[in-house]
């Protein structure tokens, strides 16, 4: 006897899904789905926060001599 598919939810719309050769779609439930998160991906929905450096105080300031900039 094998054992019973391993379900996931759809990470669009949280339908459970077999996670079996024949989903064709799998991790999603469908192709609307699967283009739905593409889109969000395509249209940078989907982001990692970055945290402004500019407040950084390992350089040194702009007007100090050796900043690397010329005058």
């Amino acid at each position: 006897m094998s054992a019973p598919p391993r379900l996931v939810k759809c990470p669009q719309c949280g339908k459970p899904v077999e996670w079996t050769a024949a989903s064709r779609w799998r991790p999603f439930c469908s192709e609307r789905c699967k283009m739905l998160d593409l889109g969000a991906w395509a249209s940078e929905a989907y982001r990692i926060p970055v945290e402004d450096d500019s407040q950084s105080t390992d350089a040194p300031p702009e007007d100090t001599p050796g900043a690397g900039g010329r005058r």
